[in-house]
């Protein structure tokens, strides 16, 4: 059985107990969270949050790319958040990335062009304070009261939160 297999069987079974229909699209603590894609990174468990309680925003590294400032852009319009909470996090892959070589790497081996920035970056905390800053300064994102940075560490469960 392939781990899609497996997934699916795991879902038939989620369905089956499925007790949460009805929920409003409009998260009910109105945040919405940005944070990196890693398997270790469940920012449900980290921040004790619950189905519909907030938007969670997911990609390599948690970098705020424009698709980032889209999806707040619809949160914040159409869907009430007020809040943006954005979570980098210790042993990221993409922390010490050399982009060049990866992006010669993918250019050898697909022949494509790529119209998307690989996103690396060389300080988690500095990625963070510059995803917050990009985020409090795009004209857009005008209807978030709070917008902070933290990085989790994946080794303690903890978070420290970026000046």
């Amino acid at each position: 059985m392939s781990a899609t297999d497996r997934l699916l069987e795991a879902n038939r079974a989620h369905a089956e107990r499925f007790a949460r229909g009805g929920l409003e699209a409009r998260p009910s603590s109105g945040v919405a969270v940005v944070t990196c894609m890693d398997a270790r990174v469940d920012p449900y468990r980290i921040l004790g949050l619950e189905l519909g309680d907030a938007h969670v925003i997911r990609n390599a590294g948690g970098v705020v790319t424009d698709e980032v400032i889209r999806s707040l852009t619809i949160s914040q319009h159409k869907l009430g958040t007020t809040e943006v909470v954005l979570i980098g996090h210790t042993s990221c892959g993409l922390e010490g990335l050399d982009k060049d070589e990866f992006a010669s790497t993918l250019d050898e081996e697909t022949g494509q062009p790529r119209d998307w920035s690989i996103g690396a970056f060389e300080d988690v905390e500095e990625s963070v304070s510059q995803g917050v800053e990009r985020i409090k300064s795009n004209p857009f994102l005008t209807r978030a009261e709070s917008v902070r940075g933290f990085v989790y560490d994946v080794n303690t469960g903890a978070l420290r939160e970026v000046e």
